[in-house]
């Protein structure tokens, strides 16, 4: 079964997407994401300029073969747009194989593991009151996972508290906005959000929370040690991930579950984390580290020093990664949570999807594939539209982790 066609189509429907279609001598085709926030272009030149022109009369049945020809032949491994686009063609080929075989993808890999994805929403607001207030509209819809973002009181912005309900999305049109942080009055409230959530929602819903990189490790460590009362399902992204041997000292001295990962792409950058047990939970996702073909290498060996998978959910990766996600997390056998973070109307409408919500769980649905499509007509009309993520700064001017 030969490639004849691959070709990546932007849209925009209230957020960028790239995604890369692929259509076989069969008549088969599969959809992959090539998605990156505020970087779509990077990767759309990649796939065009350097992996579409290879592909072109490959077999699609060998999937292995492609990504190991895609990975090893670049010379220039690893990294956010090569392992982005090595996904986007990995997603494809999973999806075209599934397709060919008449099952649902997850059937592919091993079958159903459990009998539904657990899922956790984004409950924010500018106020303590306001995000219980929608962690309570959560519990109400059935999740039984929450994270919680609150803005922080004398900063004019912070990372996760949304501009409306349900959908939070980052980046903005045109060149990064500049966001403030102050990490003394972070430390200072944070515990305090906790301490009203957990007295009003009980010691059985799962309470979660995302640092987003912007801690010293030992700031970390007496943030982890100061939320341990409230029995977090886990603290995500406490410190950069650039350096793996800094959470060592985190590990030392709290017992808050560590998330972590989401900017990581490969199973290397895993290697120390997860087999000094540094963490508790991988953070990427396949979209993020080369597709459904790594990502199994990725859990597998996490799940052999009992690490768990948390993966990236956010609406930065479009529906066909959801799909996927899904499929894989319906399989891998040392599942832990995977993010859901709603994508609006138009996207839901242009990315029609077996995947369904209920109880708590997301299935991805008995769909040959992995059950998301692309309603191509309707994406032309949602033209893409430059946009940036922010960065952030000190008070004092000095450049930080957004």
């Amino acid at each position: 079964m030969k490639i004849t066609e691959a070709r990546v189509i932007l849209s925009s429907p209230g957020r960028n997407f790239a995604t890369l279609k692929i259509t076989t001598d069969t008549g088969l085709t599969g959809l992959g994401d090539a998605t990156l926030n505020g970087r779509e272009k990077a990767v759309v030149a990649y796939l065009e300029e350097h992996v579409i022109p290879w592909l072109l009369g490959q077999d699609a049945e060998r999937i292995e073969h492609v990504w190991q020809s895609l990975y090893k032949g670049a010379y220039w491994r690893r990294g956010p747009v090569t392992m982005t686009a090595i996904a986007a063609v990995d997603m494809a080929l999973w999806d075209i194989k599934a397709k060919q075989a008449g099952l649902p993808l997850y059937q592919l890999l091993g079958g159903a593991s459990r009998t539904g994805v657990t899922v956790y929403g984004h409950a924010n607001g500018k106020s303590i009151d306001d995000c219980l207030s929608e962690v309570e509209n959560y519990v109400a819809m059935g999740y039984q996972a929450v994270r919680l973002q609150c803005a922080i009181p004398g900063l004019d912005k912070a990372y996760g508290v949304a501009k409306g309900k349900l959908y939070y999305e980052p980046a903005e049109r045109g060149l990064p906005p500049m966001e403030t942080w102050s990490t003394p009055e972070y430390l200072d409230f944070i515990p305090e959000l906790f301490a009203q959530a957990r007295k009003q929602f009980g010691p059985h819903l799962k309470l979660l929370h995302d640092v987003h990189h912007r801690l010293t490790p030992q700031e970390a460590a007496a943030l982890g040690k100061s939320l341990e009362p409230f029995r977090l399902g886990w603290l995500e992204d406490p410190t950069p991930a650039d350096n793996p041997e800094s959470f060592r000292l985190i590990r030392q001295h709290t017992t808050t579950p560590i998330a972590t990962g989401e900017v990581l792409n490969h199973l290397q950058d895993f290697r120390v984390l997860v087999s000094e047990q540094l963490i508790d939970y991988v953070r990427t996702s396949v979209q993020r580290c080369g597709g459904l073909t790594h990502m199994r290498q990725i859990a597998l060996f996490a799940d052999a020093f009992q690490v768990r998978t948390g993966c990236h959910g956010a609406t930065d990766l479009s529906p066909v990664t959801m799909g996927v996600a899904l499929h894989f997390g319906l399989w891998v056998p040392n599942f832990g949570l995977q993010e859901y973070m709603r994508h609006n109307e138009e996207t839901d409408a242009m990315f029609p999807h077996a995947y369904t919500f209920a109880d708590g769980m997301l299935h991805p649905g008995e769909a040959p594939g992995h059950g998301v499509e692309l309603d191509e007509s309707m994406a032309s009309e949602y033209p893409y539209q430059a946009a940036s993520l922010p960065v952030a700064q000190l008070r004092d001017g000095t450049a930080w982790s957004w």
